[in-house]
């Protein structure tokens, strides 16, 4: 079992989400987040430029069985792209191991809990 998480830009989460609904993963979280890499967004505050330190992102938590891994990720990368060849700031996929996974409601475990 893999947990995959991506940060990817907010206007591309609709693109994401339906791309993987296409793929039939249907099981995401998503939450908000604000995080710093190489990507420098600026903005106006009282007529002048401003730099942000934090800049507003997505994050994508889904949690997969061994076989749908690369589908998932070939998918994310898709659409969450900008352009044929990306950006700076398109975001982030990280891929990690899943040791186990409990479904609460039936004490089902492994993948089966997926």
């Amino acid at each position: 079992m893999k947990w995959i998480t991506a940060i990817i830009r907010g206007e591309r989460l609709d693109d994401v989400r339906e791309a993987l609904i296409a793929a039939e993963i249907t099981r995401i979280t998503v939450s908000r987040c604000t995080g710093h890499g190489r990507a420098l967004e600026s903005g106006l505050y009282r007529g002048q430029e401003v730099v942000p330190n934090l800049i507003s992102r997505v994050r994508i938590d889904i949690a997969v069985n061994d076989a749908f891994a690369k589908i998932t990720i070939d998918t994310i990368l898709k659409a969450a792209r900008s352009g044929e060849s990306g950006e700076v700031g398109d975001g982030k996929i990280f891929v990690t191991e899943l040791q186990e996974c409990i479904r609460i409601s039936t004490g089902q475990r492994g993948g089966e809990a997926i």
